[in-house]
């Protein structure tokens, strides 16, 4: 027996329809050819699928026993088209992806070292700045993802906006040093009164600590201000003092030694934002999925000090979740 695609739609057309000169419309056949292939079907099963009337074609028994084989071959081929249609995209597609410069240096460059290795032939291309210009350029067509940081407010309107990880702040200082405590954790007036690097007024961690010290009436001792996030970690190894900064950023750092900040607890929420009602291609859907994996896996390393607040993976549909929003206009 030999059945093809082509005799399969026909049949499932004129099933649907319950008329052969209309089902040749839809399929835009001449009803000569259609009538063909529903015949040559019929030789080949050995059956008559309809009992043909003026008034229309109903289906036989063995047409009944046929349709819902039918369909289900013709939705298997097009899953298949539509597989190999994205592996296709994955061979010369192109990602805009933004993110914010701690990500850029920790979950973003783990994550496009993945993606180019399953993918070589798809262009990447990166922005870096803070979250309110990334969304920006996402509004503005210049993105198809943006990494960012979030707060609360406006994002959920305009994006889709999805939570990966929430990460608290640590304290960092260097690993050839004594530590600043004996404790596993330090309390923020304890850090208020060590030397400390703090970030250029630009970085939404800078808003975010001095906010912090600020409610709780302390003055940090600060050595060295305005620095850019490599800079003050290198400035940390050499001994110059401590720095709160994300946990993510102290993933592969041996000469960096972290204690974790209490009273008050600080984090920030880590979020995947794209345009909203848009479908993705191919190779953003990808995309999106080994941001998630990568997420996962950086909260399994980092201990308690990450979690993973996301779904498990990405899917190129819409999941929009109220609420999140971008940081300020800092860079973080």
């Amino acid at each position: 027996m030999v059945m093809n695609l082509d005799q399969l739609r026909a049949f499932a057309e004129v099933a649907r329809l319950g008329n052969f000169t209309r089902a040749a419309d839809a399929l835009h056949l001449a009803q000569p050819s259609l009538s063909r292939q529903i015949a040559s079907l019929e030789q080949e099963l050995g059956a008559e699928l309809f009992h043909r009337a003026r008034s229309g074609s109903t289906l036989t028994s063995a047409g009944e026993t046929l349709l819902p084989l039918a369909r289900r071959m013709l939705a298997d081929a097009a899953s298949v088209r539509r597989e190999l249609a994205e592996l296709a995209g994955l061979r010369r597609g192109r990602v805009r992806l933004g993110a914010t410069p701690t990500l850029c240096i920790s979950l973003v460059a783990e994550v496009l070292s993945a993606f180019h290795t399953a993918h070589p032939s798809v262009e990447l291309h990166l922005s870096e700045q803070g979250s309110r210009g990334l969304l920006d350029e996402l509004a503005g067509g210049e993105l198809d993802l943006a990494l960012i940081t979030t707060s609360s407010s406006d994002a959920a309107e305009r994006f889709t906006v999805t939570p990966l990880l929430e990460e608290e702040l640590v304290v960092v200082s260097a690993a050839s040093a004594p530590p600043p405590v004996r404790r596993q954790t330090i309390t923020l007036a304890e850090v208020a009164q060590l030397p400390q690097i703090v970030f250029s007024s630009s970085y939404d961690l800078r808003s975010t600590t001095d906010a912090a010290f600020g409610l709780a009436g302390l003055v940090p001792e600060v050595v060295l201000e305005g620095a850019e996030m490599d800079a003050v970690l290198r400035f940390v190894e050499r001994g110059l003092g401590v720095a709160i900064v994300p946990a993510m950023v102290l993933l592969d750092r041996p000469a960096l030694r972290s204690v974790r900040l209490v009273e008050p607890v600080l984090t920030r929420t880590i979020s995947l934002a794209r345009p909203a009602d848009v479908a993705p291609a191919a190779a953003v859907g990808v995309m999106q999925r080994t941001i998630a994996a990568t997420a996962t896996g950086f909260a399994e390393r980092s201990g308690v000090t990450m979690r993973r607040v996301g779904p498990p993976a990405l899917s190129s549909g819409r999941q929009a979740v109220p609420g999140p929003a971008p940081a300020p206009q800092g860079r973080v």
